[in-house]
């Protein structure tokens, strides 16, 4: 079994609200975010254009939540056989 340590962070209201903002789905947890965030800064600077692809991904999911064209867990596993 994994020993998975976890800790809490303080941050400021705006600050949540901009973290909010990153998530691809409502249930991404803010370890997701964080670590996308993370992963963006890191290769922002050896791969500026790998970067630039992850941001514009990020926003086409967005849009294509916004538009309803998603499925949900629920209806993934049905479909899985899960």
């Amino acid at each position: 079994m994994v020993n998975i340590k976890e800790t809490t962070i303080k941050l400021r209201h705006d600050t949540k609200l901009q973290l909010d903002k990153f998530r691809e789905y409502r249930s991404e947890s803010y370890d997701e975010v964080v670590k996308k965030i993370l992963y963006i800064a890191k290769t922002s600077r050896t791969e500026p254009e790998l970067s630039k692809e992850t941001m514009e991904a990020i926003e086409r999911a967005r849009k294509r939540i916004k538009d309803g064209k998603f499925i949900t867990e629920a209806e993934a596993k049905k479909r899985l056989g899960l």
